[in-house]
């Protein structure tokens, strides 16, 4: 019985136990950003957010190729996730594994930060990260 407790711990934190996962290289001069809304904009629902790459390309999640990587949405985040372990996958950390540029969703009515944060094959930054300034909207 003690065994199987002991055994059942360690399968289920196989990262714990492995150390650091490896980081993905981004490619020098590669963004992320918004190409709508824009900072201080006043939206109403449904709001559509477009995102923008330049210097990468998309690609759906699970995908391992050179320069490549999928958007995750940072919504009122306040302090950012550790940039060296998978993104978070709630509702201030959407993902796109899909490969998709952009969503459709609602928002409480008031002030929102947004930020955009590339993950690679397997939902980590990249090395250094590739994160785009934050901007703020207003939801009418």
């Amino acid at each position: 019985m003690r065994l199987a407790l002991i055994l059942g711990l360690v399968l289920a934190t196989p990262v714990a136990l492995a150390g650091p996962l490896p980081l993905t290289p981004a490619p020098a001069g590669a963004k992320v950003y918004f190409i709508s809304p824009t900072d201080g904009e006043t939206v109403s629902n449904p709001v559509t957010i477009r995102f923008g790459l330049s210097g990468m390309g998309v690609a759906p999640a699970g995908t391992v190729k050179e320069n490549t990587g999928h958007h995750h949405l940072l919504i009122d985040v306040t302090e950012l996730p550790a940039m060296d372990m998978p993104l978070p996958n709630d509702d201030k950390h959407r993902h796109f594994g899909g490969g998709q540029t952009e969503i459709t969703l609602e928002l409480t009515p008031g002030k929102h930060t947004l930020q955009l944060l590339l993950g690679d094959a397997n939902h980590i930054p990249h090395d250094p990260p590739v994160l785009s300034d934050k901007i703020s909207i207003d939801v009418k």
